[in-house]
């Protein structure tokens, strides 16, 4: 029997996604973000969408569900911002999360993070979170894991918690990471793309010479903080970490390394093209499939919904993971 999930923080719909291709039926999803809201529907049509803010939605409005799932918002977290984390608003939404879960009492559920909730300053407020889950009702297992161990061509480390029902009694193994022969590199998932992209026009609006779908990429300079370090992968390599901002997009691997010129400062090697991912570069590393259309005004929309996002192919081998626990509790209790 399919089971039956409900998504928070659903952003563009990434975890979403990975759980459906794992055979889960995501039949409710929550996001407050009015930008992303055309995505997500036009992406996943047989999921109802409830945009409001998870901090006004009452438990007995959300469906009745076997798994909850989301990503609250990780800015607050993020070793690139201000750290503040649950002192900040937007850290805080992880206990509307646990308050749900808590009142509805699905199997199990699943969380994620960036690595930055790991930090020092954050370990008061992380071991608090961890309590709130086991005192909701869950055995908890959590885990720091880099989605390049998991078939993903980028370099993405993210905190997982997942917990099951203290009823069911589930000894849950995080899945081991794949062969080396089967990890992914860029050429391995953009390579055809090359010599596709066009740039956006002025003020980063979509050009309407795009061929491939959203393969665009944002114009304009480099801060100095984007060049203090190499910002070129090769074909050989996974990407490194897809961020939520355009700006701070990975160059394309066709050009050659970039140069030391002192310290904490890097140049572009002189007589080569030195450009961003695009939109459906970005996209692909993070395991979106073609025919999945970001919906935008400005394409800085479009890389955000895509460095928010969960890696797809990771995703799936999370969900595929549960589901053969969760199989694996049943025919237990068969027995």
């Amino acid at each position: 029997m399919t089971k039956r999930i409900v998504s928070f923080f659903a952003g563009a719909g990434g975890l979403d996604l990975g759980f459906e291709q794992a055979g889960f039926d995501v039949i409710w999803a929550n996001e407050y973000d009015k930008d992303i809201w055309e995505t997500y529907e036009a992406n996943h049509a047989y999921t109802t969408l409830d945009r409001r803010s998870i901090t006004n939605i009452e438990a007995d409005e959300v469906p009745e569900c076997d798994g909850i799932i989301g990503g609250p918002p990780c800015q607050s977290w993020s070793e690139a911002g201000a750290q503040r984390g649950i002192k900040d608003q937007r850290g805080q939404l992880f206990f509307d999360f646990i308050r749900i879960l808590e009142a509805k009492q699905p199997k199990f559920f699943l969380a994620e993070n960036v690595s930055g909730m790991q930090h020092a300053r954050h370990a008061d407020a992380l071991n608090n979170i961890k309590e709130m889950f086991k005192d909701a009702g869950y055995d908890l297992y959590y885990q720091m894991m880099n989605a390049a161990d998991y078939g993903v061509a980028q370099d993405r480390k993210r905190v997982i918690f997942i917990g099951f029902r203290s009823d069911l009694k589930v000894d849950y193994k995080f899945p081991e990471p794949v062969a080396s022969d089967d990890r992914k590199v860029l050429k391995d998932i953009i390579l055809d793309l090359d010599g596709k992209a066009v740039p956006a026009l002025d003020k980063q609006k979509p050009n309407p010479e795009v061929k491939e779908l959203n393969h665009e990429y944002m114009i304009g300079g480099f801060s100095t903080m984007y060049m203090s370090r190499n910002r070129v992968r090769t074909w050989d390599e996974p990407s490194f970490t897809i961020q939520a901002g355009g700006r701070h997009a990975p160059i394309h691997p066709g050009a050659p390394k970039m140069i030391k010129d002192g310290k904490d400062k890097f140049i572009f090697a002189e007589g080569h093209e030195y450009r961003r991912l695009s939109v459906r570069e970005c996209a692909r590393i993070q395991g979106f499939p073609n025919d999945f259309e970001f919906k935008y005004k400005n394409v800085a929309a479009g890389y955000k919904m895509i460095g928010n996002a969960v890696a797809v192919p990771f995703a799936k081998v999370l969900a595929h993971s549960i589901q053969v626990h969760l199989n694996l509790c049943k025919s237990q209790k068969a027995a």
